[in-house]
């Protein structure tokens, strides 16, 4: 039985039935690569239901012309915002940004003329902890760190969660493993349990919102150096995952690396990358004569 909501005002009720819910899972599967099972049923009817009834739409048919015929794509845009999950914090699986300072980084900068970026992407960025970590990280542990120019990217295709980001307002959820030291050098205080991000650090990240199943979105990321992608990959199929690797391999330069989650292994998904070991974290390149 599918999820039924009530309208305040006349008492009808909504609900999504097994046949609606295939054609929005089939939708949103070709839209952005995430495929939900009946597992996550509820979870999704819930919020399919919260649209209908914020937009206004008579049911699920109306909504749903309303999601894919809109010119503009807000409403889209809107549940994409809904569907996505966003769990983070500060530093989190920091053993990755060790192995960056002291193994990739120093690797790179062998054969690199510092007038050259180093281009740092985090995908998906959610709401801002990971590339303000590898930011702060950085400045922090890697010596070299001001002999050169250091680009870091930020993506997400949730833009809510993209405009949380900018505005670097965190609780002490987020900062729960951000030492007193580094909150008192980055982070000004703005009540009892809410801190933003200084200027210099937030005006250092660079967010662009981003598809991974568009070619045209990510064709405008090239000559990455390192790309940060973790635990978004869990949500994908087989097949979403190959096209999303596929297109991560062309948006980095050669010899670039891609840092996953701690479950998942690109040996799974694609023999494209070169699996490299820094200290005990595991890693993967693409050829040095990669095209």
């Amino acid at each position: 039985m599918g999820v039924t909501l009530k309208r305040p005002a006349n008492g009808e009720s909504l609900c999504v039935s097994a046949e609606e819910y295939a054609r929005f899972c089939e939708f949103f599967y070709r839209k952005t690569g995430i495929l939900f099972n009946e597992q996550k049923r509820y979870f999704v009817e819930r919020r399919i239901l919260d649209r209908i009834r914020l937009t206004g739409s008579d049911g699920f048919r109306e909504w749903f012309g309303l999601v894919r015929f809109q010119a503009a794509g807000q409403e889209l845009q809107a549940l994409v915002n809904a569907m996505t999950v966003n769990e983070t914090y500060f530093f989190r699986e920091i053993y990755q940004f060790e192995a960056l300072v002291q193994g990739i980084l120093p690797q790179m900068v062998q054969r690199r003329l510092p007038a050259r970026p180093i281009r740092i992407w985090s995908l998906p960025c959610s709401t801002g902890e990971e590339p303000y970590s590898i930011g702060i990280h950085i400045l922090e542990n890697w010596p070299n760190a001001d002999d050169y120019a250091i680009e870091i990217l930020a993506s997400d295709i949730d833009s809510g969660a993209m405009a949380k980001a900018r505005v670097g307002v965190y609780d002490e959820r987020s900062l729960q493993r951000v030492v007193p030291s580094l909150r008192a050098r980055y982070f000004t205080r703005l009540g009892e349990s809410q801190f933003q991000l200084r200027d210099e650090i937030r005006s250092s990240v660079e967010f662009a919102a981003v598809n991974v199943m568009d070619p045209a979105s990510m064709a405008r990321f090239r000559a990455i150096d390192v790309l940060f992608c973790r635990n978004m990959l869990i949500y994908f199929d087989d097949l979403s995952r190959r096209q999303a690797v596929e297109a991560m391999y062309e948006c980095l330069a050669p010899g670039g690396f891609i840092c996953l989650g701690h479950s998942e292994s690109m040996s799974r998904m694609s023999s494209l990358f070169v699996p490299r070991k820094f200290g005990g974290v595991v890693v993967y390149q693409k050829p040095p004569g990669g095209e």
